[in-house]
């Protein structure tokens, strides 16, 4: 049997005009032959679609042509086609207003201060055709699409309102006896509705700029990659564009350009301003060998490297791809507010005719004209745009300056959860500790054993060691400017340390258990002190001669700056910290007490982890899960909400559904701090959204008249609509300002 492959792809869609749109794209996609699911994100005009070889993109793009949308399917391009798509309606908008305004004027003059001048009513219908029919025609035709396939939209409900407007007032201009006949007025409502169509344009096109604005932060990633690049072939300088470069190619970088693409520096040094991926502001020192990533700054000298990761492959192609995946994606209410949106035209459209119909009973002399605006000014104070933008507009804001303070939030659901998060498991190494022994101290016998022979010798014997914890003590000598000597004779003895012969003498760098199984002496005075050191979570190396232990060495791997700070943070907001480490028992409890955390589950296995969280869920515990390695990617998968350091392993961040691309944990309480703001944003938006429903459709349908006489005019409710989506995005937005320090 063929196993099915399964695609997930991002496309631009087109034609959609509101939410009700969207869920009618929705709909289509996911009754789609060979379509897994559909999820499209109204805010950013686009939609993720998994798929099957069954269909293909040119086959999804048909399915939506035959209702009036499409897709654009330049996948190469996708933000740029985006942009380019979300700039069209913007401008199209911007004619719309500027058109029905000009011509809305006059109309709305003559409508009400000249409205018993016979020629005003006359030329009020010139003027509101081409408002009606060139300039709003899109609400007509998309509800016509609607309508043939029994759907209703944001459309349906302004082509029935100002449809029904202009119809009525273009049989009072033309047959005005049929009411004077009757002892009536003959009344026009042109100005209701060209003011309708010209206040939703005039919406759309705030909506529209704002709607752009809401993805800065991705464009802002997208900029740190150059256009072109620098080749070096056959000794020759060639420039080409980013896309055309390849894996192997060796590129030359100047002073003050960006690093095209991830690699690896053959020649040259540089330092490289790295703080898009690290969040560090000090340039790192490059040199042949040094893994250098695109999008980071050349800040002096010029240097050649070989492309490894190119296009799509690259750090920060990978970091782009997860901020549009996540900005696309659906927060679990988003869901509920989708099957909201889908009932709630046909609901408005039965509350109108209701309306009409209460109005033609209990409505006296004047019951058609009541029944009549009553019905249009309840379809156009409706406003199911702002109950569709409501999530993904905050949802968007929310990964846009989550990205703008390296921190990557993969899916909506996330970042919903992760202001419920109320347990945090951290991985020791690498995540609370800088994942870097260094060399904090050394001790020696006496005064006298400090001498440059000694250091040289210990710098010789280490710098010919392969053990992690060599690496430690020679940069620590390096910086007190010590050079090596020459050895004899050099032996590794696995698990305990170094044998080495000099001028006769024999020499040991190593563990306790290389000192005692060599019956060397140690001083009292150095075990009293490496007893100390090792309370401390240091681990200690002996540096001896084949009598005495003559130095001890003390090495730790230091806790992060920012671990402290960031730990206290958590616990002053309520979140319960555990530490989980494959370390020894002495060590992490050593940490966590200089942390203040008593929650310790030292040397476990990567099952132990998962298990661990496991157990914490089954507690009732909302859990977030910190690591990053490869040992941590069983327990980030089980955690509610895993999170991976970004200079970790590639396996741990892709399970991760965030990331912080920078070693700091100050950015957790942030990326909490982010979650909560969010979907505050969230519930204000939805809040008003379903307030602003529930107080306007009933004022629209004339609930006040009874009590003061007020009937609301449809052009006001035409105002208050296009108000009402504005009011949501801006207030989204409002999170851009907002500091998570």
């Amino acid at each position: 049997m063929k196993n099915t492959v399964i695609h997930q792809s991002t496309f631009p869609v087109t034609g959609m005009t509101c939410a009700g749109c969207a869920s009618s794209v929705e709909t289509i996609l996911s009754h789609t032959d060979g379509v897994q699911s559909a999820s499209v994100n109204f805010a950013t005009n686009t939609v993720q679609v998994k798929y099957s070889d069954e269909v293909s993109p040119q086959g999804l793009h048909e399915a939506l042509l035959a209702v009036g949308y499409g897709l654009i399917l330049d996948s190469e391009n996708l933000q740029k086609s985006v942009d380019e798509e979300q700039d069209k309606k913007y401008q199209k908008a911007k004619r719309q207003t500027i058109g029905s305004a000009i011509l809305s004027i006059p109309v709305f003059i003559l409508g009400m201060f000249f409205m018993s001048w016979e020629l005003g009513k006359w030329i009020s219908m010139a003027l509101s055709v081409p408002v009606l029919f060139y300039f709003g025609q899109t609400f007509f035709i998309n509800a016509y699409k609607q309508a043939k396939h029994r759907k209703a939209n944001m459309d349906t409900l302004v082509a029935l309102s100002t449809g029904i407007a202009f119809l009525f007032s273009f049989f009072n201009t033309i047959y005005p006896q049929f009411w004077t006949s009757r002892g009536l007025e003959a009344h026009v409502y042109y100005e209701a509705a060209v003011v309708i169509i010209t206040f939703i344009s005039f919406g759309k096109m705030l909506e529209e700029k704002a709607k752009s604005s809401t993805s800065s932060a991705l464009k802002k990633l997208m900029g740190l990659q150059p256009k072109t690049v620098n080749l070096v072939k056959d000794g020759n300088e060639v420039e080409l564009g980013i896309e055309e470069v390849q894996e192997g190619d060796i590129l030359l970088v100047k002073p003050g350009e960006k690093v095209p693409v991830d690699g690896q520096l053959t020649s040259g040094e540089s330092y490289i301003d790295e703080s898009m991926i690290s969040g560090e502001p000090i340039p790192i020192s490059k040199k042949t060998g040094d893994k250098i990533f695109a999008g980071t700054i050349n800040q002096k000298g010029s240097f050649q490297f070989i492309a490894e990761k190119v296009g799509s492959d690259t750090l920060l192609a990978q970091i782009i791809k997860r901020v549009q995946e996540a900005q696309g994606s659906k927060a679990p209410i988003q869901k509920l507010v989708d099957k909201i949106a889908g009932v709630f035209v046909p609901t408005v459209i039965a509350i109108s005719m209701l309306t009409f119909t209460i109005w033609m009973l209990v409505g006296g002399d004047e019951a058609f004209t009541h029944a009549l605006l009553t019905s249009i000014a309840v379809l156009v104070i409706a406003c199911p745009c702002a109950l569709g933008l409501a999530t993904p507009t905050a949802i968007m804001v929310g990964m846009g300056k989550g990205a703008e303070n390296n921190i990557l939030i993969r899916d909506a659901e996330s970042l919903e959860i992760g202001h419920r998060v109320n347990t945090l498991v951290l991985d020791k190494t690498g995540t609370i500790t800088e994942g870097k022994p260094s060399v904090t101290d050394i001790k020696w016998l006496s005064t006298e054993d400090v001498t440059e022979e000694n250091l040289s010798l210990l710098f010789a014997i280490e710098s010919q060691s392969e053990h992690p914890l060599a690496g430690s003590i020679v940069n620590y000598l390096k910086t007190q400017e010590i050079q090596g000597t020459k050895i004899a004779q050099f032996e590794s003895i696995t698990g305990l340390g170094i044998k080495a012969i000099h001028n006769g003498e024999t020499y040991y760098v190593g563990n306790q258990r290389l000192i005692e199984n060599n019956n060397i002496v140690l001083d009292g005075e150095l075990k009293s002190e490496a007893n100390s050191w090792k309370d401390q979570a240091q681990t200690v190396v002996y540096f001896a001669n084949s009598n005495q232990v003559l130095a001890i060495i003390g090495i730790k791997d230091q806790i992060k700056a920012s671990s402290k700070s960031a730990i206290h943070q958590l616990k002053q907001s309520g979140i319960e910290v555990h530490i989980l480490t494959g370390d020894n028992l002495q060590t992490a409890e050593a940490v966590g007490k200089e942390l203040s955390i008593t929650n310790i589950r030292a040397e476990v296995l990567p099952s132990d982890k998962s298990e661990y969280v496991k157990n914490l869920q089954a507690q009732g515990k909302v859990v977030a899960m910190v690591g990053d390695g490869i040992n941590d990617s069983e327990a980030l998968a089980q955690a509610d909400i895993s999170i991976a350091m970004g200079h970790g392993s590639d396996i741990a961040m892709d399970v991760a559904k965030m990331t912080l691309i920078t070693s700091d944990l100050e950015k957790i309480p942030q990326a909490f701090k982010l979650s909560h703001l969010t979907v505050k944003g969230i519930r204000q938006n939805l809040f008003w959204a379903f307030i602003y429903n529930l107080i306007g459709i009933p004022i629209a349908a004339g609930l006040l008249y009874p009590i003061n006489g007020f009937l609301l005019d449809p052009m006001i409710a035409g105002a208050a609509m296009a108000f009402s989506s504005v009011s949501v995005v801006l207030n989204s937005l409002r999170l851009k300002r907002i500091q998570l320090n």
